[in-house]
C-alpha cells in the first residue's frame, strides 16, 4: 500500500501534473469564485512555470548537474557482473524486442551489452518486477534484448521481484555479496542509486546510461522553442529531486536515536 501510495503521490508532483493542477485551480477560481486576481495570478504564474521548463537551456541547466555525478564508464580492471537496473518497459511480442523497453530502458541495456563486450566472461544482471497483468518482468524484458543483441543467455541472471532501487540493491547483495560490479543505470539515477547499494555494503562501479542533459550546439530554434523533449528532461529533474528527498527522510527515520 504504501509503494503504491508514494508512486501516485511523488507522480502527481512531477512537473506537468503538478502545473496542470494548478491551472485547474486557477480555473476553477477564476470562474466560479470571487478570488479572480488569485486565479489569474495562479494561471499567469503556473502557465510560465511549464513554459520555462519546456526550454532546452533551461532544462538542461537543471539535469547537467545530476548527471554530471559520475562519468562515462571508459575501461578499468575487469569485473565478473554488471548489473542493469529496470525501468520503463512493455511486452508486445509481436514488436522487435527493443522496442518494447521505454525511455530510459533500452540506453541501459544497450550500454550493459557494451560493458559485457568489453569484459569478457562477465554475467549481466537484470533487475525488476512485473506490471500488472504483464507476464513479463522487468528484467526479462531487459535480458531477452540483451539476448537478441548476442548475448547468450548462460551469461543472463535476472532478479524478477525488486520493486524499486532498494529492493534492487538488497536482491543485489543477497546475491554478489561484496565483490565489486558495474552498475548501470540512467545518469540521471545513478547518484540515488549508489546510494541505495553502498549502503547495502556493496562495491558498485558506476557505469551511467542515457544521458540527457545537451552541452553540444543546437540549432537556436531548437533552444528557444518550448518541446516536450525538454519538459522530460525538467521531469527526470523532479523525479530525481523528490526520490532524493524521500531517500534521504528514510535515511534519518533509519538512524537509531531519532
Amino acid at each position: 500500500m504504501l509503494f503504491e501510495l508514494k508512486k501516485y503521490l511523488g507522480g502527481l508532483l512531477l512537473p506537468l501534473p503538478f502545473l496542470m493542477l494548478l491551472m485547474g485551480i486557477a480555473i476553477v477560481l477564476v470562474w466560479f469564485s470571487r478570488w479572480q486576481k488569485t486565479g489569474r495570478t495562479l494561471l499567469t504564474l503556473s502557465w510560465l512555470a511549464l513554459l520555462l521548463l519546456s526550454l532546452q537551456p533551461v532544462a538542461d541547466r537543471l539535469l547537467k548537474p545530476i548527471e554530471s555525478r559520475y562519468p562515462t564508464w571508459r575501461g578499468g580492471p575487469p569485473v565478473e557482473d554488471i548489473v542493469v537496473l529496470g525501468g520503463g518497459y512493455t511486452w508486445n511480442p509481436e514488436w522487435a524486442p527493443s522496442s518494447n523497453l521505454i525511455n530510459n530502458s533500452l540506453p541501459r541495456v544497450a550500454e550493459g551489452v557494451r560493458l559485457w563486450l568489453a569484459n569478457p566472461g562477465s554475467r549481466m544482471i537484470f533487475t525488476g518486477y512485473s506490471a500488472p497483468t504483464n507476464p513479463v518482468t522487468t528484467a526479462e524484458a531487459g535480458a531477452r534484448v540483451a539476448e537478441s543483441l548476442g548475448v547468450p543467455r548462460s551469461a543472463i541472471i535476472t532478479l524478477d521481484s525488486p520493486r524499486d532501487t532498494e529492493e534492487e540493491a538488497a536482491a543485489v547483495a543477497q546475491l554478489l555479496g561484496d565483490k565489486p560490479f558495474l552498475l548501470v543505470s540512467s545518469a540521471s539515477h545513478l547518484p540515488r542509486a549508489m546510494i541505495f547499494f553502498q549502503r547495502q555494503g556493496l562495491h558498485p562501479i558506476a557505469a551511467p546510461a542515457n544521458q540527457l542533459a545537451i552541452t553540444s550546439p543546437l540549432q537556436t530554434w531548437e533552444k528557444v522553442m518550448p518541446s516536450p523533449l525538454w519538459l522530460m528532461h525538467s521531469d527526470r529533474v523532479g523525479y530525481e529531486t523528490l526520490g532524493r528527498l524521500w531517500q534521504w527522510l528514510k535515511g534519518r527515520s533509519a538512524q537509531p536515536g531519532e
